[in-house]
């Protein structure tokens, strides 16, 4: 084996700071921005305040981890494929399963809040959410399908979007804020502030995502550090400027419509207002649909490669190839949920509760890989230990829905047991590449072997 620092290099992508933390960003300000500083107000007062600076805090060492793992181990199987080697075939598999299968419920939700939006804001028909939100679902396909690179420009254009809208509401109420509005500071008392925290834990989760695409940057020991460095900043900062400007202009009317955006835009400009909400529930769904696509798509591939998914998907893995295949997949998946959802009258409460039962499986045992991968005593290590309690207590918190995560785990285990049956019966029909992914030993093989040298994890700080 050889040290990181002395094998060969890999391929890369062509990503850089600027379309990396772009990405990055988006994947974690996403859908929250409309709905959560109304919410938090209203569970916590001004005291909500003090949820989203707790958050913050604790996003630290989550990102941080995902940072140092996705700069050491640029890998398409992202946190599967660190849960593979320090964990075995059958837990990267899990991890696989709920990230594309269970995380991806999501996309439809997204394009759906973004539809929703975009009607309430225009005042049209209610009856024409669906096709809005199918063609929100169509511009992250397409940039996709000409590569992570293209995708990484297209989001640089629509995080920028973003934050001018964010600034520019920002700005019209910010006159309004009355210091009166930020007393009684705890009127739900600190039960209040846990609620909030609960909340925006939702809103800072994403981290993940940029371990999927690590591969397609030019250089990720450097640029995913400064990327997610960057993108800690501006999500917290957005966060917290919109919920003290909530706060203090809305007051204890903060919480009592549901789109708290539209509010605060009209206290600067009435007409300004309903154009504005619709522009960033546009945005954002956009943005976060196309983050989140490269990772599905790098993610299916390397799945394939590991035969965990039909080896046919596979095509694309590799660091500057375009996994066309596995994000057609992904489209099918998506294109399901959507199916099931307009089936269900557009109730969305079911498939947010499949995306964060995956989402917070996958940051548990995520966590746990980090802890072991990571050279003991390290600052990383340090930050996997404190993120791998954080998560144990989300866990905790989620415990009520996790049962979609656990019907994913379970048809991951089925495989395991499918292919060891397998292999008792008639072993020379499996082909070496099948064997060595059925070996529970051989488990902690990644992706990465098919595009890159492994590196000694024992040398990674």
């Amino acid at each position: 084996m050889t040290s990181p620092d002395h094998a060969s290099p890999a391929p890369r992508g062509g990503l850089g700071v600027v379309q990396g933390t772009a990405l990055y960003i988006a994947s974690v300000l996403g859908t929250g921005l409309l709905v959560l500083p109304g919410l938090a107000a209203e569970a916590a007062g001004p005291a909500s305040i003090v949820a989203v600076l707790a958050v913050i805090g604790l996003s630290v060492p989550l990102a941080g981890t995902f940072a140092v793992l996705a700069a050491r181990y640029p890998d398409p199987g992202g946190v599967a494929s660190y849960v593979r080697r320090a964990l075995g075939g059958t837990a990267a598999r899990m991890t696989g399963y709920w990230f594309m299968f269970g995380v991806c419920a999501g996309a439809p939700v997204v394009a759906v809040l973004g539809g929703e939006y975009v009607v309430a804001a225009a005042g049209i028909d209610r009856g024409m959410v669906p096709i809005i939100a199918l063609a929100i679902l169509v511009p992250p396909f397409a940039a996709n399908a000409f590569g992570v690179r293209v995708a990484g420009w297209v989001q640089f254009v629509l995080t920028a979007l973003l934050l001018a809208v964010v600034v520019g509401v920002v700005s019209l109420a910010a006159p309004a804020v009355e210091p009166q509005n930020f007393a009684p500071f705890l009127p739900s008392g600190w039960a209040g502030v846990g609620t909030a925290i609960s909340l925006f834990v939702w809103a800072f989760a994403g981290w993940e995502v940029g371990t999927h695409i690590s591969g397609e940057f030019r250089d990720p020991r450097r640029a995913i550090p400064i990327g997610t460095a960057i993108a800690l900043v501006v999500t917290g900062v957005c966060y917290l400027v919109l919920q003290i400007i909530t706060v203090g202009a809305l007051g204890d009317s903060a919480g009592d419509g549901a789109v708290p955006l539209l509010e605060l835009a009209r206290l600067g400009s009435p007409g300004f207002g309903a154009a504005a909400v619709g522009a960033i529930a546009a945005i954002v769904a956009l943005g976060v649909m196309n983050a989140y696509l490269a990772a599905f798509a790098k993610l299916g591939a390397s799945l394939a490669l590991n035969r965990d998914l039909p080896r046919w998907f596979s095509a694309g893995a590799e660091s500057g190839a375009v996994p066309r295949r596995a994000l057609a997949l992904t489209g099918v998946v998506v294109l399901l949920y959507f199916s099931l959802m307009l089936w269900s009258g557009l109730e969305l409460t079911p498939f947010i509760l499949v995306h964060t039962s995956s989402m917070v499986a996958i940051y548990a045992v995520g966590m746990v890989a980090a802890v072991r991968l990571l050279r003991r005593g390290t600052a990383g290590w340090w930050m996997a230990v404190i993120a791998a309690v954080l998560c144990a207590g989300m866990l905790v918190l989620a415990i009520g829905s996790l049962l979609p995560a656990a019907a994913l785990a379970a048809a991951a285990g089925a495989v395991t047991v499918v292919r060891r049956v397998r292999r008792a019966r008639t072993p020379a029909d499996l082909d070496a590449g099948e064997a060595k992914t059925a070996d529970a030993g051989a488990g902690r093989t990644s992706a990465l072997e098919a595009v890159a040298p492994r590196a000694d994890v024992t040398a990674v700080d």
